[in-house]
């Protein structure tokens, strides 16, 4: 720190390094900004300074339990940050491989047992229980990073970062983002929802903590599909979209119905179902199912997306054609939020009248570098 002052945060176990600690105070960022914008526990999954997901604390339905591999867990439904963490590690799990955990609040111990059987590097929290804290020390034999973050610290207006020995420094982004900055609908259809409204500012908090070019589909409280780093808007968005594709296609009752042979990890399944949807043959079929896959073609993988609704995109950046809203069509998107600003607004506008959808401008641009 700056000054020489005392670190805001307390390492409880394991070593974390320089891209743990990256991921950590990210992390914290945007999960103490999103309980505190939407009132509920926050969760974040981290991995290369970006989130794979983010999501409130809401019960998970029977069918997402399923889909995230968290039916089993004893006592989820009664822990909120529990369910939040296990609707951001399970959003895009081949992401969220070796992850870093952020929690918005005290980590209880049936959270600590989600995050024991998982592959990760870490967690940053303001609090942990007794129990959670000794479920964590024993992950990978006392290598597990833990880091206690204090939730009342409050750091500089400014930041500075050392590249090829300069040093640069700005204005800290301190947007507080809330349903404040929904208030400019530009498009024909003005029925912005609660639950929209809710989903916008839960991907704007998501995007304030993305590498840019980035661009955020969610829907019920959490970041389903997050597409970060591109230097092309529309490949941020066809990333974000298939990842939001693959995640309504995970709770597909085949997916869902599929039987492994014994003894696989919840990471032998996952990728064997990312296989699955992907429409790869696999080879030998019977070392990993206990009954042959049901065939599940692209005609029909299209008419189940088709089917949905009422997803909320969200783009860090003014999108600068109508092809964004194109292809978000195609993944069910029903509210778009994004600061405006091209010379092409009426373009995308128009795109999204097209289709009845409701846009947002916010009026605030959202790069993080």
């Amino acid at each position: 720190m700056s000054g020489g002052g005392e670190l805001p945060f307390a390492v409880l176990s394991g070593r974390p390094g320089y891209i743990n600690f990256l991921d950590a105070l990210n992390g914290w960022q945007l999960v103490s900004e999103m309980k505190a914008a939407l009132g509920l526990p926050a969760a974040a999954s981290f991995k290369h300074v970006s989130p794979t997901s983010a999501a409130l604390g809401r019960v998970l339905p029977e069918r997402l339990k399923k889909a995230c591999f968290v039916d089993d867990i004893e006592g989820l439904d009664g822990s909120p940050v529990a369910c939040a963490y296990a609707r951001a590690r399970g959003t895009d799990r081949m992401s969220s491989f070796g992850d870093w955990v952020a929690l918005s609040d005290e980590c209880d111990e049936v959270t600590a047992k989600i995050i024991s059987r998982e592959v990760s590097d870490g967690i940053i929290a303001p609090a942990f229980e007794s129990k959670a804290l000794e479920v964590l020390k024993r992950k990978k034999n006392g290598a597990y990073a833990v880091v206690q973050i204090d939730k009342d610290y409050a750091p500089e207006k400014t930041e500075r970062k050392q590249v090829f020995g300069v040093t640069f420094e700005q204005k800290r982004n301190d947007a507080v983002i809330g349903k404040n900055m929904l208030g400019n609908i530009v498009t024909k259809n003005k029925n912005l929802t609660e639950s929209a409204a809710t989903d916008m500012i839960t991907a704007l908090i998501t995007l304030k903590y993305t590498q840019s070019n980035s661009v955020c589909f969610a829907f019920d409280g959490q970041a389903i599909g997050v597409g970060a780093g591109q230097q092309s808007r529309i490949h941020c968005t066809r990333l974000a979209a298939s990842k939001a594709d693959l995640w309504h296609l995970r709770q597909h009752e085949k997916v869902l119905g599929l039987k492994f042979v014994k003894g696989m990890t919840r990471s032998e399944k996952n990728n064997l179902i990312d296989l699955y949807l992907a429409g790869e043959a696999v080879s030998g079929w019977k070392n990993f199912f206990a009954e042959k896959p049901p065939v599940f073609g692209q005609e029909e993988k299209l008419e189940y997306l088709n089917g949905i609704s009422g997803v909320t995109l969200a783009s860090d950046a003014f999108f600068p054609f109508g092809d964004n809203v194109e292809r978000a069509k195609q993944s069910g998107v029903s509210f778009v939020a994004e600061p405006g600003g091209s010379v092409r607004d009426d373009d995308v506008i128009s795109v999204c009248d097209k289709y009845g959808m409701v846009m947002v401008f916010t009026g605030v641009r959202l790069f993080h570098h």
